[in-house]
């Protein structure tokens, strides 16, 4: 299968896999027995498959760890081949990932490390990590931060992607980003507002701003490349070749920017 279109099952159907299994181990099991082989009649056949379906299902539920453990496998399969076109999506797609032009810089924007995040401003989450990024930043000042507005959680979180991207065209985009992640409450259009103006952003301009179409832009590449990189949730890091998924905490994003300084800069 090739990687374009191999993928993983989603949730909702893994009730599916017990019964499919079954299904293809009786069809193998009655295909490959040359005791239900030959000719015989169809009357004959049936009976005998029965039977057979019977022994399976008989062996299954006194065995039913052999489910579980061809689901494991199938699973775990599965995370790897994913990973894997994760990794060559990265190593393609380098300079969208590190170099985006339309991304926000922090940190030292000529570090030798960069440390990619993938964010919501409505994701809890993403707010918990702040502080570990914010600690890992401070304590190496070779570090260079490209942050990737993704907001998946709904109009409000778009509307403060648009209100963030805007306020880096007023060259304010780190203090408006960390002001609105430390905001109380839903982040929606109303609250980025009001953040810029606690900032001395030129709200009118932001307004205007917000509706640029490189914006949307902006924001559907983000789109896009977490998808190729199977980041489907907030938050989510790319530092040197490592994907992380999922918050963390300031010793795992230091270990990870020291293994990357030891390896060339993609």
């Amino acid at each position: 299968m090739s990687p374009g279109i191999r993928k993983t099952l989603p949730r909702s159907v893994w009730w599916l896999v017990p019964p499919l299994l079954m299904a293809g181990a009786v069809a193998a099991w009655f295909a490959l027995d040359p005791g239900l082989r030959g000719s015989r009649s169809d009357a004959t056949t049936a009976m005998a498959s029965d039977a057979f379906g019977r022994r399976v299902r008989d062996y299954l539920l006194e065995h039913p760890e052999v489910i579980m453990e061809a689901v494991g496998k199938l699973e775990a399969r599965n995370r790897t081949a994913e990973e894997s076109e994760a990794q060559a999506a990265l190593k393609a797609q380098a300079d969208e990932v590190f170099r985006d032009p339309a991304n926000p810089v922090g940190g030292n924007p000529a570090g030798d490390v960069t440390m990619v995040e993938f964010f919501d401003y409505n994701c809890p989450y993403c707010r918990k990590v702040m502080g570990p990024m914010r600690e890992t930043i401070a304590g190496d000042p070779k570090l260079r931060v490209v942050y990737k507005e993704f907001p998946i959680l709904g109009p409000n979180s778009v509307l403060a992607a648009k209100a963030a991207l805007a306020a880096h065209l007023q060259g304010r985009y780190v203090a408006f980003h960390e002001a609105l992640m430390q905001a109380k409450g839903v982040a929606d259009e109303a609250s980025a507002l009001r953040v810029a103006a606690e900032i001395g952003l030129d709200v009118e301009r932001l307004k205007v701003d917000m509706a640029d179409a490189a914006i949307q832009s902006a924001i559907d590449r983000n789109l896009r490349l977490a998808q190729a990189l199977r980041i489907s949730g907030t938050p989510g890091f790319v530092i040197g070749d490592q994907i992380l998924r999922g918050a963390t905490d300031a010793a795992t994003l230091r270990r990870l920017v020291d293994k990357a300084r030891n390896k060339p800069s993609p």
